[in-house]
Parts: C-alpha cells; sequence; structure tokens
C-alpha cells in the first residue's frame, strides 16, 4: 500500500520538478557545441546512452526544435517519470522496450517514423550492461533507411549516481562540451552497424567511465 502510494504521487510530482531542475542545470551552464558530422537534414533515429538522458534530450530539442519526436521509454517506474519529463520537451513517449512490450513498442516506433518523427533510442536502457548496444536502433535505423544521430556530452563538473548507468548529473554553472555525430549504416551488416555505433558513441565518454 504504501509503496503504491509513494508511486501515485512521485508520478504527479517527480515529473515537473524533474522537467525544472533539468532546465535550471541546462540555463546556468555553458555550453560548446561540436559538429563532428553535418547534422541530418531530414528525420533520423536519435541515440545517447542512459547516463546522459539529464542533458541530452535537452541538446537534441535545442538543436532540432520544431521535429516532432518519439522516445522508446521502459515501462518500468522510473520510465513513467521519464516518459513525462520527455514530454515536456514535446517528445511523444512509446512505451516498451527489448525486455517488455518490445514487439508493440517496435510496431509503435515504426508508426511514428512513418509519420515523419525522429526516434529517440537509448541503446544500452532501461537495464544495461553500461555501453553496450542491443540492436534495435540499428535495426530501426535500416528499416527506415534513416541516419542516425548520437548526441553525447561532457561536463567540467559533475555527479555520478551509483546506479547501473553510473548517471550523470552535472553541477550547477559548469561547462558543457556537446558532440553530435552522424552515422549513416548503409551497405553496413546488422552486426557491422551495432559495432559501428558503439564505437562512436564511446568516443566522448568522459574519461572518468
Amino acid at each position: 500500500m504504501k509503496k503504491r502510494l509513494f508511486r501515485a504521487v512521485g508520478v504527479f510530482l517527480f515529473p515537473p520538478l524533474g522537467y525544472l531542475l533539468m532546465r535550471f542545470y541546462w540555463y546556468s551552464s555553458k555550453k560548446r557545441f561540436h559538429l563532428i558530422d553535418p547534422l541530418p537534414e531530414t528525420q533520423a533515429v536519435v541515440v545517447c546512452w542512459h547516463e546522459e538522458l539529464f542533458i541530452s534530450p535537452q541538446a537534441y530539442r535545442y538543436l532540432r526544435k520544431k521535429r516532432p519526436a518519439s522516445g522508446i521509454i521502459s515501462q518500468h517506474f522510473d520510465g513513467e517519470i521519464i516518459a513525462r519529463i520527455l514530454g515536456f520537451f514535446g517528445i511523444r513517449p512509446l512505451r516498451g522496450s527489448s525486455f517488455k512490450g518490445a514487439n508493440k513498442v517496435l510496431l509503435e516506433a515504426f508508426r511514428a517514423i512513418k509519420r515523419g518523427d525522429d526516434l529517440l533510442v537509448t541503446p544500452d536502457g532501461p537495464r544495461g550492461p553500461r555501453h553496450s548496444v542491443s540492436s534495435g536502433a540499428v535495426v530501426l535505423a535500416q528499416k527506415a533507411k534513416l541516419p542516425i544521430l548520437i548526441v553525447s556530452y561532457r561536463a567540467v563538473r559533475f555527479w555520478r549516481a551509483k546506479s547501473w548507468d553510473r548517471f550523470m548529473v552535472p553541477k550547477p554553472f559548469t561547462t558543457l562540451d556537446i558532440y553530435l555525430q552522424t552515422l549513416d549504416l548503409e551497405g553496413m551488416s546488422q552486426e557491422e552497424g551495432i559495432e559501428a555505433l558503439r564505437q562512436k558513441m564511446l568516443r566522448y565518454v568522459p574519461k572518468d567511465m
């Protein structure tokens, strides 16, 4: 009963508080954007590590303000919080993961792509292992013939959570280096695409990994 009540209150309170906190850290920081590859001119599959969800969705929305977008979010309780926070950024949640609701969420993902949405994915979410890359983002990009946009960041000063992903929260008034890479999977097998994506995503992981 207590757990159910806590979750009900949490779903109501945590998303707006989390959104406001994210915006405070965003606006209080100095940001340096590094365009490693040209940004896709049309829709894309957009990826970041699970540990980078505090900043990367904000960087994505800053760069692609008017682009319709959907994001694949787990069906766990923390996924519900993340889904509601992303809603404040105009990112429609698609609920499911490789562990639960996989077939349903893949169908919804293809529908989102068909209507012109960017599709946001954390390849190592929702349970890891950390910095692993599941096939989902690559399969979706290959079947839809879309590029992958990789959003990564480093913070000069930050905290780490003791979670499986070592979730990263930048300290107020720090400097954020935001890296944008594009991966074209044309001509690659699924396995080659997964490895190419993993290598690119690891390129700008903070050195305390």
